[in-house]
């Protein structure tokens, strides 16, 4: 079953079991597929799904930090919990010692020699850890591992 037809059947289910916070958080991913599907004249694979979710994710952590900073921990609350629904469509995520093996694979197989070659190795560690890791803490080994070398 690819992820699309997954997010339908949620959909369905949600309705199903009335959990109505549940089912607006799938709207809006099943909004932003289908805009996404229209704007760029495109059938959605299962990666583009994925990087529409990890958008969403960002954008939902962002907003927890600034209504907890703002002393708004009743719409954090809410953000928290579409923030649990859209995690549950990403793959398991790395440890760090697997995305660290990675990083020297990635660093090797590029034969990347310092700091200027960091768009290389991003290059190639960006399609194998995209929604399995993430990419800023992957910046930043990627630079640590280029600085040494």
């Amino acid at each position: 079953m690819s992820l699309k037809e997954k997010i339908t059947e949620d959909m369905k289910a949600a309705m199903r079991a009335r959990e109505t916070a549940r089912l607006g958080t799938i709207r809006l991913l099943t909004a932003a597929m289908k805009q996404k599907e229209v704007d760029e004249r495109i059938d959605l694979t299962d990666n583009h799904i994925l990087a529409i979710i990890e958008k969403m994710i960002k954008q939902r952590k962002d907003s927890i930090t600034q209504f907890e900073a703002g002393g708004r921990q009743d719409l954090a609350d809410i953000e928290k919990a579409e923030l649990a629904v859209l995690s549950a469509y990403m793959p398991a995520a790395l440890s760090e010692a697997e995305i660290r093996a990675e990083v020297a694979a990635a660093v090797a197989a590029t034969g990347a020699a310092g700091p200027q070659d960091m768009g290389k190795v991003m290059a190639v560690l960006k399609p194998k850890l995209a929604g399995r890791a993430d990419m800023t803490a992957v910046s930043g080994l990627v630079k640590a591992a280029l600085s040494k070398a």
